[in-house]
Parts: C-alpha cells; sequence; structure tokens
C-alpha cells in the first residue's frame, strides 16, 4: 500500500517531513477518502504517508474576540455536531456534518480532509462557500491564507502544494439575523454521497434580504454559487412566490453531468427544487430542529492515544487489544482490520467491502466506534483497540450480544458482531435513546438479510432492563 509510514506528534515535525515532498507523498489524518483511494489502485506509485492524527493540538474549535471561527485540521464530523460554538455561529456546517455518511465514518473524517478531496460532491463544501471560509496553508516557507472560493481550480484539483498542509479553516460566525439552511438530495438517507446539495444563507435587516449566498454541490466541476439567485433574493420578503423563482433561477445556474448517481436533465430540476425548499426552511423557521440536540456519536471521548515519532521503528507495532499487549512486526503496510483477524487471530471482527459502507468490521479504537477497514494499521501503535471479543466478561455475554440472542436478532450473522460494536458503544454514551436515535446509532451497519426489526428490538429491550426507565 505505501513504503513509508510516518506519525509525527508535531507541526514541526510535519513540515520537516514535508520539505522535499512530492506527488507520492500523501498526508492522511481519518483516511476515509484516502484508504478507499488507494485500495482502488489511484495512487500505485505511493512512496510516503504522513499521519497526522496524533499531532497534538489541532483537534480544536474556538471563536476569538474579533467573531472569527477556527476549525484546526484534525476535527472530525462529530465534533462538529458536538460543538456548541459551531450550533450558535456556523448552523449550516453542522446540518451538512449530520448528513455525512455514519457515526463511525464520522468519528475518523476530518472536515479538512473533506475540502481537499476536492470532491463537488462533498457536502461541508457548501456551507463553508457560502460562509466565505478561507483556509490556511502552511509549510516551511510560511502561512498563506486563501479564501475556499479560490483553493478549487477543477475536478478533484486545489492550489494545495505537495510541501503544504491546511491547518485550519477560518471564518466569521453567522449572527442572529443570518439563517442558514443546507440541504442534500441523495439516494439513501444515510452512508451516501450526494446526487446534489445546496446551502443557502440570508442576512436579514428585519424581514428583508439585505445578502444572500446560494451555493450548489454536485452540479458543475467544483461547488459553485448561484449568482442568479442571490442578486434575486436581495430586497425581498420571503413567501412562496420568492422561493419558486429563486429555485428557478438557482436551477440555470446548474451545469451538471450525468453520472451514475444522477442525470444532467434530473440534476438540472432537482437542484432548483432544492433551493426552493431550502428558501421555505427558512420562511418557516425553526432551524434547530434539522440536527438532533445530543445526536448519536459512537464515542465516549477516551482521548487520543499518544506516540511520540522517534521511539517508533516504523517496523513494529505495539498495541493493546482488549486489555492485552501485543507486540505486531512486520505490518505497517496494512489496516487495522486484516492486522486484528490473521495476525492477532481475532476473527470476530468481519471482512465486508473494505470502503466503510457496511459496519461489518466496526470494532473500537481509543474509544470510538470506527471502521477497521478504513484504519491504517500503524495507527493502532500505542493505541487501544477493542473488539467483539473484547466486550463479554468472559463466559458471561454483553447485555447486547444476550439482547439479540434472545430477541432472535442473529439471522446469517455476518453483520451481527458490527451491530453489536454499534450498539454496546451507543449505549455506553447513551443510557436511553429512543428509536431515532438507535436508528441513526446502527445506520453504518448494513444487514443482508434486511431484518433490522429485531435488531432495533433487542437494543430497545436492553434499554429497557431493570434501573432503565420505558
Amino acid at each position: 500500500m505505501w513504503k513509508n509510514y510516518h506519525m509525527p506528534d508535531s507541526e514541526e515535525q510535519l513540515m520537516d517531513l514535508l520539505v522535499g515532498a512530492g506527488p507520492n507523498t500523501r498526508i492522511i489524518s481519518g483516511g476515509t477518502d484516502l484508504m478507499v483511494e488507494i485500495r482502488n489502485g489511484k495512487w500505485p506509485e505511493l512512496e510516503t504517508v504522513i499521519d497526522i492524527s496524533r499531532i497534538s493540538g489541532l483537534d480544536q474549535i474556538t471563536r476569538d474576540s474579533s467573531g472569527m471561527v477556527h476549525i484546526e485540521a484534525l476535527v472530525t464530523h462529530n465534533n462538529i455536531l458536538q460543538s456548541p460554538i459551531l450550533r450558535e455561529y456556523a448552523y449550516p456546517l453542522v446540518q451538512a456534518c449530520w448528513r455525512v455518511a455514519t457515526p463511525m465514518l464520522r468519528n475518523r473524517a476530518t472536515v479538512v480532509g473533506n475540502l481537499i478531496t476536492a470532491s463537488p460532491a462533498n457536502d461541508t463544501i457548501t456551507p463553508l462557500l457560502a460562509m466565505d471560509a478561507s483556509l490556511v496553508l502552511v509549510s516551511n516557507a510560511g502561512k498563506r491564507v486563501v479564501p475556499l472560493e479560490e483553493f478549487y481550480t477543477g475536478l478533484r484539483k486545489t492550489v494545495l502544494r505537495p510541501d503544504e498542509y491546511v491547518q485550519e479553516i477560518v471564518f466569521k460566525g453567522l449572527q442572529p439575523n443570518q439563517p442558514g439552511v443546507f440541504i442534500k438530495q441523495s439516494l439513501r438517507r444515510a452512508q451516501a454521497i450526494s446526487v446534489i446539495n445546496c446551502c443557502v444563507l440570508l442576512e436579514m435587516d428585519e424581514d428583508v434580504v439585505k445578502q444572500a449566498r446560494v451555493t450548489m454541490g454536485s452540479v458543475a466541476p467544483t461547488v459553485i454559487h448561484s449568482p442568479l439567485a442571490e442578486a434575486y433574493l436581495v430586497g425581498k420578503r420571503l413567501d412562496e412566490e420568492v422561493a419558486s423563482e429563486a429555485g428557478r433561477l438557482a436551477g440555470l445556474d446548474a451545469k451538471p453531468i450525468t453520472d451514475v448517481r444522477g442525470s444532467q436533465d434530473y440534476r438540472q430540476y432537482m437542484v432548483g427544487l432544492l433551493v426552493e425548499d431550502a428558501v421555505r426552511k427558512l420562511l418557516e423557521g425553526n432551524l434547530q430542529a434539522l440536527v438532533p440536540a445530543n445526536p448519536a456519536v459512537l464515542d465516549t471521548h477516551e482521548g487520543v492515544s499518544a506516540v511520540h515519532a522517534e521511539e517508533w521503528d516504523q517496523e513494529t507495532i505495539e498495541t493493546t487489544i482488549n486489555g492485552e499487549t501485543y507486540i505486531i512486526p512486520g505490518y505497517t503496510d496494512g489496516t487495522l482490520l486484516y492486522m486484528v483477524r490473521d495476525r492477532v487471530g481475532l476473527t470476530g471482527t468481519k471482512v465486508g467491502c473494505e470502503e466503510g459502507e457496511c459496519g461489518a468490521c466496526t470494532l473500537y479504537l481509543d474509544g470510538k466506534a470506527v471502521v477497521s477497514c478504513l484504519v491504517p494499521a500503524p495507527r493502532a501503535h500505542h493505541a487501544r483497540v477493542t473488539t467483539i471479543e473484547g466486550i463479554s466478561n468472559g463466559e458471561q455475554l454483553h447485555p447486547v450480544q444476550q439482547a439479540f440472542v434472545d430477541h432472535s436478532a442473529v439471522q446469517c450473522g455476518y453483520c451481527t458482531p458490527g451491530f453489536v460494536m454499534s450498539a454496546a458503544k451507543l449505549l455506553e454514551e447513551n443510557p436511553h435513546p429512543d428509536r431515532d436515535t438507535i436508528k441513526y446509532a446502527i445506520s453504518g451497519n448494513l444487514c443482508r438479510c434486511t431484518g433490522y426489526y429485531k435488531i432495533v428490538e433487542a437494543i430497545e429491550s436492553v434499554c429497557m432492563q431493570e434501573g432503565r426507565p420505558e
């Protein structure tokens, strides 16, 4: 997969590693995009991977005294969902992150990584472009601040140089008179790439639109504005007629293509409806209802395990799995999934899609539920890993495992370990989830037998055991 794998523990070490870096060097954090690309053969000449996930101080969300919001390089989509700052000052971004993938992928996927992938279908680009965000790019030569609108030069192309990394996202926090809505149209409710998406962000002077931002994704080689809709909305009072006309004009600015997710004509028509719907939602208000107050993130916040780069020989992985220490040589170019199965012999974690789609390989990494097929094996060095074999107490099954047996939730059984891991982590995080929260928590686990009813019933039954209210 790669020849060299580095884990710097400071930005200084990262910059040193990037000196002289070329096209065969890639930075990885969550890896939810890069690992799929590597597996699909996009980087056949890949030489060096630089894992920045252990760099301390790069995972902060802050708002400074001037009202500027800062989202650093290691902030994940789930971090966004749990941030009071962003719920108050960047709610369209929170809406977008809520619609990205599944809890396990959101535990690893970073927002900065999402921007760098540079797909016009990426959900977080659309609201950040509407909020006039900029990126801070850093190298040994210094820093430069690039507006997000100038960061993209074409389909999956950016101005980022090989010797640079994105340190943070910066934008002016929204004010109470700047409501915004993100909407995504996809082929299913979870784990789906946008067919199209849009963000409508307004600045209101009482009930009149003073300024408008309408951005659209997956309708051009890059995420774009709709100048026609933006100009039309200024000076208007929102009503059904205004919403309909704004949508019509947005459709005129779109230049979509036909691909496997949707035809050109379909996108041209639907983007107008999405913008119209977004304006209607702004007219109706009650925007906070668009994202649950306490979404399932499947993370008990145990903290990222530390690693000192100079102490790692780049050949041996020393890790703790289910409370036991393992020293594993010669497996630094594989995935965590195959390491726990083939080198440790814990085969309860199943091999499924190997693209983060099915959840069969779910385990815990430093307290977070993740899909292990997209985690590089070296990331387990000095980390804490828990597999399905590690959640029971000797011969005594975990309550979720017992509930699956009692409620006949085990069918062919292949997906069961992943479901159990997601459900057990949910109940650690929230002992009393409602049915909708349970469904969202297991949205990253696919049942090949299509038998979700018994699975949900089993999880609910654990919530209703003695000492837990119905």
